[in-house]
C-alpha cells in the first residue's frame, strides 16, 4: 500500500486524490436513492436478502465460476465440483459478514482468518492463517507476483493498525483500500479474491454508508468485468497517485452498480405490489 505522503492519516490523504471525492459523493448519492425508496421502508429485509445473494454470485464470477443468479437461488447442494465449491464459499462468506461487523475495527485480523476459514472449509491446516514461507497461492485469476510472507505479514500488520486507528477518509476509500491490498497480498493460501470482497462490504456496511447491506459492489465489479477489474488492480499495485485514484474509482463504480441494482429490485416489488 502506497500513500501520497507522510500524514498521520494517510488514508484520508488518498480521499483528497483527483476525482475521488467525486466518486465518493456520486455513491453516496446513488446509496441514498436506495435508502429512499418506499419499498425499503417495509420491506428492507427482503432488500438485504437480495442484496446477499447477488453479491455473493457476482463474487464467484469474478473467481471464475459464473453462474446465473437463478441456478445460485435453485441450488441446495455445493460440494459437487470447483464451480459448486467457489459459489458455495462465496455465500458462506456473505452469511458470515454480518457476523462480523462489531470485531472488525478492534481486530480486523482476526476477521481476515475468520473469513478464510469459512471460505476455504475442509481444507488442511493453512486454513485461518496467513500463508508461510514456501507455501504456494492458488489464486489462478490474479497473476500477479505473489509478495512474500514476511512482506505478507508486515503489510497486513499495518494494514491493521490503520483500521483500529480510524481515519477521517471516507468509507468508500478505506473499503477501496482494503480490498485491493488484500488482492495485491493474497495473503492466504486461496480465496483470497472472495475475502478481499468480501472485507470491502464488511467496511462499507460497518462504516455507516450501507447499514443494512443492501447496495452489493460485488454485484458491480462483476458487471464492470474480470479484465477491468484486474486493469485498475494493477493500477493499485502502482503505487502511484494515478494508479490509487482510478482503483478508488473502479470500487465507486462498483458500488454505485450495486446500488443500482437494489434499487432495480426495490422497483420490480413496487411494481408486484401495486
Amino acid at each position: 500500500m502506497s500513500t501520497t505522503g507522510a500524514t498521520a492519516d494517510p488514508l484520508a490523504a488518498l480521499g483528497s486524490l483527483p476525482g475521488v471525492p467525486e466518486s465518493v459523493e456520486s455513491v453516496r448519492k446513488s446509496v441514498d436513492r436506495v435508502y429512499g425508496h418506499r419499498i425499503m421502508r417495509r420491506r428492507s429485509n427482503e432488500i438485504t436478502g437480495e442484496a446477499a445473494l447477488r453479491g455473493a454470485r457476482g463474487s464467484a464470477a469474478l473467481s471464475g465460476a459464473d453462474w446465473a443468479l437463478e441456478e445460485v437461488r435453485r441450488r441446495t447442494d455445493f460440494s459437487g465440483d470447483d464451480d459448486a465449491r467457489v459459489v458455495g464459499a462465496a455465500l458462506r462468506l456473505t452469511a458470515e459478514a454480518g457476523q462480523l461487523l462489531s470485531i472488525w475495527r478492534q481486530s480486523p485480523l482476526r476477521v481476515l482468518a475468520r473469513l478464510h476459514l469459512v471460505a476455504a472449509a475442509g481444507r488442511a491446516d493453512e486454513i485461518g492463517r496467513p500463508r508461510q514461507e514456501g507455501e504456494p497461492v492458488d489464486e489462478p485469476l490474479i497473476e500477479l507476483p505473489a509478495p512474500s510472507a514476511a512482506e505478507v505479514h508486515g503489510r497486513l500488520e499495518g494494514l491493521s493498525e490503520l483500521i483500529i486507528a480510524g481515519s477521517a477518509a471516507p468509507a468508500l476509500v478505506t473499503a477501496a483500500i482494503v480490498h485491493g491490498e488484500l488482492l495485491a497480498l493474497r495473503p492466504f493460501t486461496s480465496h483470497n479474491g472472495l475475502v478481499a470482497r468480501t472485507a470491502e462490504r464488511i467496511v462499507l456496511v460497518g462504516s455507516g454508508l450501507d447499514p443494512k447491506s443492501v447496495c452489493p459492489a460485488e454485484v458491480g465489479h462483476a458487471e464492470l468485468g474480470r479484465a477491468a477489474y484486474l486493469a485498475a488492480l494493477d493500477g493499485y499495485v502502482s503505487g502511484t497517485p494515478d494508479g490509487m485514484a482510478a482503483w478508488i474509482a473502479h470500487c465507486a463504480r462498483a458500488a454505485e452498480l450495486g446500488a443500482r441494482e437494489s434499487t432495480a429490485v426495490c422497483e420490480a416489488l413496487q411494481r408486484g405490489a401495486a
